[in-house]
């Protein structure tokens, strides 16, 4: 570009000095050509000498050529042959590796496949990971083995919802089967415990030496609660005993743990079966409305518990980490509260101690089972004790209807004996020992009636029954001694006390009655030494020993005589109350009948005839009656006389009052009970006797003289009493107006009554002023 733009000769001086260097090129090109032109003659020389030859060799090389392919055309062909078969061996030789590839994967699906017809699930996800770890790896680049890929989770799914459904199929075997369950794991566990008791009692030295605890321990094994034995689908005569764990297939549970392990989804199936059994626990936990009106009610509760309780331990033995005990234990402190919470509600509704007692042993054997599954069952025994009150309540007042019937079949006379059989049959039911009633010859009678021994013989009943609920508490022979006396000594302070006090108060018991019942209870209050001897048999414990509790007996028996004796004093003084009701006297009466009033007689000869029937009570309760009956026969008297209504009274009335008095007295100095000193009795009447005699006599200057000096004759007479009185002597006189014609005598008379009767009012007022 230079050349054609920088200068305008440029091109032109280019284009010579190209021609000179041309030339000079050319005469170097000839230099060099003149140099080898004789060495190329000399070859083409060579050459045309060997045309003649090469020509010749051409023909014979082309007829060796035509003969030698007409002599390959065969070994052309076989080679050929050979080839395509080498090619087609070689072929052959890479399927057989691509199928030795491919055959153990379909092997292997194939068996995955009848794995899941057969339902190895859990072997078939084993499969499915060699397959996916092992052998699809190898024929990834074919086209079945992605389908295969693709359909892999599929299965694991559908394996995760079968072995899913499987569970939730058990679960609900489980809780409908729960009871079964339980009821072989209780059975089981009470024929361990029986086991174990008949090989410690066969061990025991001592063994026998108690025969009234023998004899409970035979009536409550008649009477032990007998646990149906459950089986599914038992042949009748198989022989082969099951366990609990036996009735139940786990396999479900297994498989899918570790279906759920190998898929990695091993806490979220925890969660789940831990949570279905928290819903079963509440379903299970949840009695029956009428649970509480039969044994069986309790006992299908129980067995359900125990079926719940007995699955969950051997899941906690047998696998790992789907139930911790830190689970188990948490879920049975729930259910126990649930537990202890629905037995105090339906125990307190029964009624019957027979239902108690068997709801005990229930309880007993409910907690044993689980305690030999490792639970903790403490609060369940403390239960008991609670239980055991109840308990006592349902016996006090089953007893009290037993000694209700027997106060009220009970004639309350003293049981006749015939001849010494007769004897010995009450003496075996009743330890009666009276030396002076030995010696007498048959018949004869024993002082308490038949209520007696039934008494003593239910008392004793009611400790073996009470003895029932004690056994299998796992208590010592001391506290169960204690229990015994201490619901005996209920039985004998509340219930037999309470009998005896509304029986001594029921209006149809009389006199008669209330003296033997006396007598019963004095005769019971010396068997409670037999009672507590018999305690101490049953238990084994000696009386001597410091914390052993002492029956209360003495005091319940000692209240009902006092009741007993209050009674009588009631019953004596409302006796003497309607046969006073009954006098009629006439007050206005002029002058006595001369002999006492008809209605009194007939009073003192029934106190005569009453204070009799006496004989057989302690002294002091026949003294004490007596005394009772004379003061409340004088103070009656008295208030006769005082009666407001009462207006006017004769002389006449005055002495046919005093005659009643003087009958009176006779009777109280006759002794009508033994026991007296002197006229203790008699003094019973000193106030109507001092009132008497100073009406009587008419000694009001004496009396008047002497009065509130100790040494007074008339020492008993109130002043207001005397007045009271002559105001209706005077009363009578004036409504008679038999002053009227009065002699001289008569008239002093009457201004005596008016001078007296100031007397004694400014005497009551005096009185008045100084309280």
């Amino acid at each position: 570009r230079s050349v054609y733009d920088d200068q305008p000769n440029a091109h032109q001086r280019f284009m010579e000095k190209l021609d000179a260097c041309i030339r000079n090129h050319d005469r170097e090109i000839e230099k060099m050509c003149n140099f080898h032109h004789q060495g190329f003659v000399d070859a083409i020389t060579e050459l045309l000498k060997v045309r003649a030859d090469a020509e010749k060799l051409k023909v014979q090389v082309t007829d060796t050529n035509r003969r030698l392919q007409d002599a390959g055309k065969e070994v052309i062909a076989q080679t050929e042959e050979i080839i395509r078969c080498r090619v087609q061996q070689r072929n052959i030789t890479t399927v057989v590796e691509k199928l030795q590839l491919c055959l153990p994967v379909l092997e292997m699906y194939s068996k995955l496949k009848e794995q899941m017809n057969v339902k190895r699930y859990y072997s078939a996800l084993k499969t499915m990971e060699q397959l996916e770890n092992q052998y699809l790896p190898r024929v990834s680049q074919y086209r079945f083995c992605q389908i295969m890929i693709e359909n892999l989770p599929k299965l694991r799914e559908e394996i995760k919802e079968i072995s899913m459904s499987d569970l939730k199929d058990f679960l609900e075997s489980i809780r409908k089967h729960s009871d079964r369950i339980g009821e072989t794991a209780m059975k089981q566990a009470q024929q361990q415990k029986t086991f174990s008791t008949a090989l410690q009692k066969q061990n025991n030295v001592n063994y026998g030496r108690n025969m009234h605890l023998s004899r409970n321990r035979i009536l409550e094994s008649k009477n032990e609660i007998t646990l149906k034995r459950t089986f599914e689908e038992d042949d009748e005569h198989e022989e082969e005993v099951l366990t609990a764990q036996d009735l139940v297939d786990f396999s479900p549970v297994y498989r899918c743990l570790h279906i759920y392990s190998v898929l990695g989804d091993g806490e979220i199936f925890e969660n789940y079966y831990r949570k279905q059994r928290r819903k079963q626990a509440r379903l299970v936990l949840q009695p029956q409305s009428s649970m509480h009106e039969t044994v069986e009610g309790y006992r299908r509760y129980f067995s359900q518990i125990v079926g719940f309780f007995v699955v969950e331990d051997h899941i906690l033995h047998v696998t790992q980490g789907l139930v911790t005990r830190t689970y188990t234990d948490e879920l049975w402190n729930m259910a126990l509260s649930k537990i202890i919470a629905v037995l105090r509600t339906h125990s307190s509704y029964c009624s019957d101690p027979d239902l108690v007692l068997e709801l005990k042993n229930l309880i007993v054997v409910f907690a044993d089972t689980l305690q030999g599954y490792g639970f903790p069952v403490n609060r369940l025994f403390d239960l008991l004790f609670e239980i055991r009150d109840q308990y006592n309540e349902t016996l006090l007042k089953k007893w009290s209807g037993l000694f209700r019937d027997i106060f009220e079949a009970d004639n309350y006379s003293p049981i006749p004996v015939a001849n010494e059989e007769e004897y010995k049959i009450v003496i075996s039911k009743f330890p009666f020992q009276d030396p002076e009633l030995d010696k007498q010859s048959f018949p004869k009678k024993l002082p308490m009636s038949q209520s007696v021994p039934q008494i003593y013989i239910q008392v004793k009943e009611f400790i073996y029954a009470s003895l029932k609920f004690s056994e299998s508490l796992h208590r010592s022979s001391t506290e169960i001694d204690d229990m015994l006396r201490k619901s005996t000594n209920l039985l004998l302070t509340r219930t037999l006390s309470s009998c005896l006090q509304n029986l001594i108060k029921k209006p149809h018991i009389g006199l008669t009655e209330l003296v033997q019942i006396i007598i019963n209870t004095t005769h019971l209050e010396q068997a409670c030494k037999y009672l507590e001897d018999f305690i101490s048999n049953i238990t084994n414990i000696s009386q001597v020993t410091v914390h052993t509790a002492r029956l209360y007996g003495l005091s319940t028996f000692k209240d009902a005589r006092h009741a007993a004796e209050g009674e009588i004093y009631t019953k004596l003084n409302q006796k003497i109350d309607e046969f006073i009701q009954i006098a009629d006297y006439d007050w206005t009466m002029s002058e006595s009948d001369g002999r006492a009033s008809g209605y009194l007689m007939d009073l003192i000869n029934f106190l005569r005839s009453t204070f009799q029937v006496f004989t057989h009570l302690p002294g002091k309760v026949a003294q004490t009656a007596c005394m009772s009956a004379c003061q409340h026969l004088s103070m009656s008297l008295m208030q006769m006389l005082l009666d407001s209504e009462l207006r006017q009274i004769s002389m006449g009335a005055i002495q046919q009052f005093n005659l009643d008095v003087i009958q009176c007295e006779l009777f109280a100095s006759s002794e009508p009970v033994p026991g007296f000193q002197g006229d203790t009795l008699q003094l019973a009447f000193i106030d109507l006797r001092q009132l008497l005699d100073l009406f009587m006599v008419w000694d009001w200057s004496t009396y008047l003289a002497d009065y509130g000096q100790a040494t007074s004759k008339y020492l008993r007479v109130n002043p207001s009493t005397a007045l009271t009185l002559l105001e209706k002597m005077k009363d009578s006189s004036k409504k008679n107006n038999i002053f009227a014609q009065f002699r001289k005598n008569d008239r002093d008379k009457q201004k005596l009554i008016e001078t007296v009767v100031k007397q004694l009012r400014s005497l009551v007022n005096g009185m008045s002023q100084h309280t």
